[in-house]
């Protein structure tokens, strides 16, 4: 993957591991901090929908709209039609105006990594060593990769503002 001017982090773990609800409070922990954040959501299910059914953004699109874009004062929600998945490097070049990108999903993409993992879902680590930047863990692993709690966000934060934020945003 080439390299962006913008930091791209993923979020692994095996599904139930908790990713979901790490990356939640890692996003208001940098938001706190006064970062822009963009999160890519990475699904393999093919019929997953975030526009409402009945919606006229819905009917927009089950009337065989390619590109259904939604504009209100507050928020753009672009939905496309695909003829087969993007790969992560695709996403991301669509992604502009943010200090940060936190990907969940791509598990197999070869950016850094910010792995979850408990102890009740199996003792295997889905990322490789050379790709791990640090474990959030219930457990200790024998890695040299800094470990947080579960609930350690702040912790993270903190890395990730001394390894990929320090040169991007002059406020923080």
């Amino acid at each position: 993957m080439k390299p962006l001017s913008i930091p791209v982090i993923g979020i692994v773990g095996w599904s139930g591991a908790g990713k979901t609800t790490f990356l939640v409070n890692l996003i208001a922990e940098l938001k706190r901090r006064g970062y822009r954040v963009a999160t890519i959501k990475h699904s393999r299910h093919a019929d997953v929908r975030v526009d409402v059914p009945g919606s006229d953004t819905w009917r927009h699109a089950e009337a065989g709209s390619d590109l259904v874009v939604l504009a209100t004062p507050r928020r753009l929600a672009i939905l496309e039609q695909l003829e087969e998945s993007l790969s992560l490097e695709e996403v991301l070049s669509r992604v502009h105006g943010v200090d940060i990108i936190l990907v969940e999903g791509y598990k197999f993409a070869h950016i850094p990594k910010v792995e979850i993992s408990r102890k009740e879902r199996g003792e295997k680590l889905l990322s490789p060593q050379e790709e791990l930047i640090a474990l959030v863990t219930d457990q200790v692993w024998e890695l040299p990769v800094p470990q947080f709690n579960l609930d350690d966000a702040a912790g993270v934060a903190d890395l990730l503002k001394g390894r990929f934020l320090f040169s991007h945003s002059q406020n923080h």
